[in-house]
């Protein structure tokens, strides 16, 4: 069935549960392992079509899933807007120091043409890919903004107060990044993706009575410009635990992600029929079988008649055997 994933999104019942992984194309193959060793800059192997539309077909070719997601990084929007990126080994993504005066006047015809070889990626990714969903994706612009901001991965320090303390500046990058995202969205929308998933990662990270400034409006706006486009959106807004629930009062996706400390069973009584996608820790992808069947078979069995797909609550880990993954893929598959 080639639309499963968006059937399901619409709340349609599927002949059976779809499933795909985030980061599914990437570090816990072997095949994407030897293609990383050849290319050590992690944003020139982003900018390479051919490549791009070799990982994300990698996963495909291994297992039966149903969608495709492309083999990009959230980072190349502040890449895009001109602010240097790194991949350091060992430390994660390192941005330099910006210009905010730069960023606010980058010319979207600019920006297009930097990011170019993505799209040309998913181009030959949607002529290659049968009868399968392609999903694109974006960072959300809190997101983008901490990493901008905070210049590293906000795992290793983070202080709401300081990126908080100049709102004039937050305030302009937000709405830049809002404005920019959306052209994203619209290029990757134009070269093939059918379903589009926001990312807010570091959601987690800010105070609740922040959450609306932060999460909710500016995802919304995002939201509405893709719905705008007749393209289903999946927001996954990590780490903000209850307050899932006035997230998608607020921005109304059209299926949302959950993070491993979600409760199911509460979230599926919240949410009375929206789409519900993942859950599952990655990290129980590292224990026994039948630790994997239990918990596995826990998620399948409470969005039993509910529309939901079977993904993890963050993506497949460097450690996680492709032998797990496969395992996994065949409990879905089987259940009855």
């Amino acid at each position: 069935m080639k639309d499963i994933l968006k059937e399901c999104i619409k709340g349609k019942k599927t002949s059976y549960t779809p499933i795909w992984f985030m980061r599914q194309a990437g570090r816990y193959l072997p095949e994407f392992r030897e293609i990383r060793k050849e290319n050590p800059d992690f944003i020139k192997l982003c900018l390479n079509p051919d490549l791009v539309n070799e990982i994300t077909l990698q996963p495909l070719k291994r297992f039966k899933i149903d969608a495709a997601i492309i083999f990009s990084d959230i980072l190349m929007i502040p890449y895009g807007l001109g602010q240097k990126v790194e991949f350091k080994k060992g430390i994660g993504p390192v941005l330099e120091s910006f210009d905010l005066e730069k960023i606010v006047n980058t010319n979207p015809t600019e920006f297009i043409q930097k990011l170019s070889p993505i799209y040309q990626g998913i181009e030959k990714v949607r002529n290659n890919l049968k009868e399968k969903n392609l999903i694109g994706f974006v960072g959300a612009p809190w997101t983008l903004l901490v990493y901008m901001l905070n210049k590293e991965s906000p795992k290793k320090s983070f202080d709401f107060i300081k990126i908080n303390k100049d709102k004039s500046l937050t305030n302009k990058l937000l709405k830049k990044l809002q404005e920019f995202i959306c052209l994203h969205i619209d290029k990757q929308i134009e070269a093939g993706a059918d379903v589009i998933q926001i990312f807010d990662s570091w959601a987690g990270l800010l105070p609740k009575k922040e959450l609306p400034n932060y999460c909710y409006i500016p995802i919304l706006k995002i939201v509405e410009h893709v719905k705008s486009k007749k393209i289903p959106v999946i927001c996954f807004p990590k780490g903000i635990g209850e307050s899932y629930v006035d997230f998608c009062s607020v921005v109304k996706p059209d299926c949302i992600s959950i993070d491993y400390d979600v409760d199911p069973e509460w979230i599926k009584k919240k949410l009375k029929g929206l789409p519900i996608q993942g859950g599952l820790d990655p990290k129980i992808l590292l224990t026994d079988k039948e630790n994997i069947r239990k918990n596995t078979d826990k998620y399948l069995n409470i969005f039993k008649d509910y529309p939901y797909i079977f993904n993890l609550g963050h993506g497949v880990l460097p450690e996680i055997k492709p032998e797990t993954i496969q395992y996994i893929i065949e409990l879905v598959r089987n259940k009855k």
